[in-house]
């Protein structure tokens, strides 16, 4: 197989994908209605933008949305999908919820959905395929052409921890508070194809990789790279899959809005050239923003000095705010609180013992229902 070309895309726009927890009303752990969920979907909304699709478990299904302008366009389109998305889970009285875990399902309860390529996977990768019943966002961005996507790509996994600190909404697995703020990309490190894409910076070179790792056999297409970025030329665009699902569609708008302002700040200054040794801090960094989130360290890979991720956050946000296209002050706001979802779940846990109830509140979130006072 040989890699596809890279389509044509204008440059910047944006696409949001989300995966999401299909909850029981009754005691709020996870509970198998996707097919249900698809049939009414497509019963009743047929026209929505982007698209609803089966996940690896029934537990789970995957919302995307067309191609959008900016953050505004895909929280409008976001809005759309999610209304309806409520009106089904209604109809079936069961709940929808972000949030990158599930505070305690048990992974070995959960069933692979009906698809040939899940079952596939199921056969390779065994009870990690039922694990990773985990819910993520990917949020796509246009490149201008094939090497400006590696460039972009490159330079984009210096803000990988920004990414995971400010979506970070998954503390509880299996019951228990992880002590992480984002425990869910725990469970993606397990794949062997997982991590950071190679530091090559032309298509042809990455053209001459991806036929080495074909002609191993242990690699059929992209689909099967699980890396933190991995470029996707049948779009046009690179796909940044680091962040857990937010517990808002407001949150995932703007985290899509806050990777299209620093897109056209690579764009228009071409701020560094990346190089491998920008990986050297790489996997130190992303593991203090999956543990500690905003207050993680963060130490920069160009000289090697130490601050709080927080800051370089603050600062980068000062830096591309010329290049905004739509708002993103939500994630400044919770940046100088020390404040993401990660946070809020624990908070709330704070006020009761029980973990149905903090996926309860998850679920009112998500649908927008104010969350009852303690």
């Amino acid at each position: 197989m040989t890699l596809e070309a890279f389509a044509p895309s204008q440059p910047l726009t944006l696409g949001v994908e989300l995966e999401l927890q299909l909850l029981s009303t009754h005691d709020y752990d996870l509970t198998p209605y996707a097919a249900d969920m698809l049939r009414l979907m497509r019963q009743h909304h047929p026209d929505l933008p982007g698209t609803v699709v089966p996940e690896m478990t029934r537990s789970m299904i995957e919302i995307s949305t067309g191609i959008c302008q900016d953050g505004a366009d895909a929280l409008a389109q976001l809005t759309q999908i999610r209304n309806a998305l409520v009106a089904c889970a209604d109809k079936l009285n069961i709940a929808i919820a972000g949030g990158g875990t599930h505070p305690f399902q048990q992974w070995h309860e959960r069933r692979i959905y009906e698809k040939e390529r899940f079952h596939q996977l199921s056969k390779l990768y065994g009870y990690l395929t039922k694990q990773f019943t985990i819910f993520g966002q990917h949020v796509h961005i246009g490149c201008p052409d094939a090497d400006a996507a590696l460039l972009m790509l490159h330079r984009m996994s210096r803000y990988i921890p920004h990414c995971i600190a400010l979506s970070a909404s998954s503390p509880f697995v299996q019951g228990q508070d992880t002590a992480f703020d984002s425990a869910r990309l725990n469970s993606v490190f397990a794949f062997p194809l997982s991590g950071r894409a190679p530091c090559v910076l032309t298509w042809a070179e990455f053209g001459q990789y991806f036929n080495k790792m074909t002609a191993t056999g242990v690699v059929q297409g992209m689909k099967d790279f699980y890396w933190d970025i991995r470029p996707k030329p049948e779009f046009g665009t690179i796909e940044i899959r680091v962040f857990d699902t937010p517990l808002s569609i407001e949150r995932a708008a703007a985290l899509a809005a806050y990777v299209q302002a620093l897109g056209a700040w690579f764009l228009d200054t071409q701020p560094f050239t990346p190089c491998e040794d920008d990986y050297l801090v790489y996997t130190f960094n992303r593991f203090q923003a999956c543990r500690f989130g905003l207050e993680g360290v963060y130490v920069d890979p160009a000289n090697g000095a130490h601050l709080s991720l927080a800051e370089h956050i603050l600062r980068t946000m000062d830096t591309i705010a010329p290049y905004a296209h739509s708002d993103f002050a939500l994630l400044r706001t919770s940046v100088e609180q020390r404040h993401n979802d990660a946070h809020w779940l624990r908070e709330c846990q704070a006020h009761t013992p029980l973990l149905g109830e903090v996926s309860r509140q998850a679920a009112l979130r998500f649908r927008q229902v104010p969350p009852m006072q303690p």
